[in-house]
């Protein structure tokens, strides 16, 4: 039977029809064991989903940035983690030596305003009465410095004396015992009785994966140190970001990123609220500030800038989140938010505005002339329902829209089940849930409003003991998500998850899609889950049927993408979340190209047990397993095992009709 000439529906039935009466074991329809799959590919029954539908969402968040992606190895560069008031607390700086032979502590001598605390360095030893190997302070940078054999490290640093100088700057093993790397800071009186500049390049001869970084003198005096940078020189794009962590976004296409938060940007109170201004310009003039959701100090030298950088490398649009004057425990009046309004207005203007502009210029200081494609904003996040919000939200709406008419504004009220009762262009939605609900939840949009503003589903993910640290049955629930999303593409515009990275020594949040340490790298099966959408953002999305209903157990969509050689394909994706395998008739209609069972191939991300994850020790126990699809074909009798997500890739022939079934 020529079952591609028939619309899928019929195709189903006489499918269906044929199994029952034949009782054919390929297609045993006992209990819910098997199925069969339809699809219409025909041109006129697709329907184009969103060029932005997949994305990531960046928070700083279990040191993330700092300690992450920002490629910074030292931990307090600026010794301002301690507080402005001194004598402060200066860790994770730790003094070599005791105290006989060196002193040091923080006072308010630095060359810069906006942080004006520094480092105090007193060394009371001098030539044979100061140890063999120097006393000095050291930094261990972010739970150890990953310090490379053949690689360059860029030291930068700000220091002044009462007297000459003669300082060794060196790389060494966690103990301090092996040198990996060493320089000498030599400078007579008068060239350090004001603060002065030092760059240096540093080239490992050895590694470790813990290193730290050392400054030591055997020369009695007293010094000063500030703003002690070390940097790798190898970063990704040479902008100063991690190179193989921000590969692994890279890998994933998202067509959009978000950011700064999260939380993040709210702050526990609004003084310690991320700010924008004080995030950009010299990063040695940068601040800082401590990030009291998250309980921790940041640098600020990933600040708005950067992440509007960061976008650009990936080719992906930024979504700025502003904080609209509400943290968790305090809010501006509607009365007062004038200022705050203004301030996200220049903020726009330091990302689009001419170099000329007053803060387009500072943008262009900067090194980036031309604008960046700022075209999405939040208004604020999660505060829907707190006070004030509403009527502040109004006020950046139309402020914003005044003076930007083209930015597509978010709001944080969820607008999937009731009509939102003031103006946006998206409405954001957050679910964190269990596997098995997160599952069903494919199916949340069917009864979604078509029309009005667009749903942003900016967080989701599986929380709970299904989760475990990021377990394939959270991935399996997840996937079966995006494939409702991808199924309800007209209502839902865009969708990330949440969080992107855990550093695995202060793990905040539980679970993420990245795990790494100063030297490692792994991605949970919630990252390689989202490798399977990477190509849905512009496709084609082709119908699918099932029959029976096996919605408890299987989800399934197909898109027709082209790659970057303008090679076409049929994707079909199917999640079986079961514990049983499925026999699954695939059939498909309406193809006008042939399909090359050469190029074709089939993808899966399984394990032996649900609850498996990966790890440092095994970072590869669950990721996607790719083979060769020989018998690539419009009709396909496939088993779908237990606790899996496969993709058929149908390659599809540039001209041709298709193969017969």
């Amino acid at each position: 039977m020529d079952f591609k000439r028939m619309s899928p529906i019929v195709a189903l039935y006489a499918v269906f029809l044929i199994c029952i009466s034949t009782k054919h074991g390929a297609c045993d329809l006992d209990g819910n064991k098997s199925a069969i799959l339809a699809i219409d590919a025909s041109a006129q029954s697709g329907r184009k989903i969103p060029d932005t539908l997949f994305g990531i969402f960046f928070e700083e968040i279990n040191h993330a940035g700092a300690g992450g992606i920002w490629a910074e190895l030292v931990d307090n560069r600026g010794f301002e983690a301690g507080g402005q008031n001194t004598p402060s607390d200066f860790s994770p700086w730790v003094i070599i030596g005791n105290e006989t032979t060196v002193l040091a502590g923080t006072d308010r001598t630095s060359p810069f305003k906006r942080n004006p605390v520094a480092l105090r360095v007193h060394v009371n030893c001098d030539g044979d009465g100061c140890p063999s190997t120097g006393v000095g302070v050291y930094n261990p940078g972010f739970w150890g410095m990953n310090i490379e054999h053949g690689k360059g490290y860029k030291l930068i640093l700000y220091i002044k004396s009462l007297g000459s100088i003669n300082i060794t700057v060196s790389l060494t093993t966690s103990d301090g015992l092996q040198t990996l790397a060493t320089s000498n800071i030599v400078a007579s009186a008068s060239d350090v009785s004001n603060w002065i500049k030092v760059q240096l390049e540093l080239f490992a001869i050895g590694s470790a994966p813990n290193g730290r970084l050392q400054l030591t003198t055997r020369k009695k005096g007293v010094f000063w140190l500030d703003q002690v940078s070390l940097m790798p020189m190898d970063t990704y794009m040479g902008h100063g970001f991690r190179k193989d962590l921000v590969s692994m976004l890279a890998d994933l296409k998202p067509r959009f990123i978000r950011f700064p938060g999260g939380c993040y940007v709210e702050g526990e109170r609004l003084w310690n609220a991320f700010r924008w201004k004080a995030s950009i310009g010299p990063w040695e003039e940068r601040p800082g500030h401590f990030g009291d959701v998250w309980n921790y100090w940041t640098d600020d030298g990933l600040g708005y800038f950067e992440f509007l950088q960061l976008a650009e490398d990936l080719g992906a649009s930024p979504i700025w989140v502003i904080n609209n004057g509400i943290s968790h425990r305090d809010s501006v009046r509607t009365t007062n938010i004038s200022p705050w309004v203004q301030d996200t207005l220049n903020s726009i203007e330091f990302a689009r505005g001419d170099s000329n502009s007053t803060w387009g210029s500072i943008r262009a200081s900067m090194g980036h002339p031309e604008p960046f494609q700022l075209n999405y904003m939040a208004i604020g996040n999660e505060n829907c329902g707190m006070k004030f919000y509403r009527e502040n939200y109004l006020k950046f709406y139309y402020a914003i829209k005044e003076a930007y008419p083209d930015i597509k504004l978010i709001t944080n009220c969820d607008g999937s089940r009731s009509t939102l009762d003031h103006p946006a262009d998206y409405y954001d939605f957050h679910t964190y849930t269990s596997a098995r609900n997160m599952f069903s939840q494919k199916d949340y949009f069917n009864s979604a409003s078509k029309s009005g503003p667009k749903a942003f589903v900016s967080e989701y993910a599986v929380t709970d003991s299904s989760a475990g640290t990021g377990s394939l049955l959270a991935s399996l629930g997840e996937a079966a998500f995006l494939i409702g999303l991808e199924n309800n593409s007209d209502i839902v515009e865009m969708a990330s998850y949440a969080p992107l990275f855990v550093n695995a020594n202060d793990r905040r949040w539980n679970p993420d899609a990245i795990v790494f340490n100063s030297a490692q790298m792994y991605g949970t099966p919630s990252y390689w889950m989202q490798h399977f959408f990477k190509e849905s953002s512009g496709a084609t999305l082709n119908p699918t049927w099932t029959l029976p209903d096996l919605s408890s157990q299987l989800a399934a969509s197909a898109v027709t993408w082209k790659s970057s050689d303008h090679a076409s394909y049929l994707k079909i994706k199917i999640v079986n979340i079961g514990s049983d395998s499925v026999n699954l008739k695939i059939l498909v209609s309406g193809l006008t190209l042939a399909i090359n069972s050469l190029s074709s191939s089939t993808t899966i991300l399984t394990s032996s047990n649900m609850m498996d994850e990966n790890s440092f020790s095994n970072p590869t126990k669950v990721v996607p397993q790719k083979s060769v699809l020989t018998d690539a074909n419009t009709e396909m009798d496939v088993v779908i095992s237990p606790h899996s997500l496969i993709s058929f890739d149908l390659a599809l022939a540039q001209t041709g009709y298709a193969a017969d079934m």
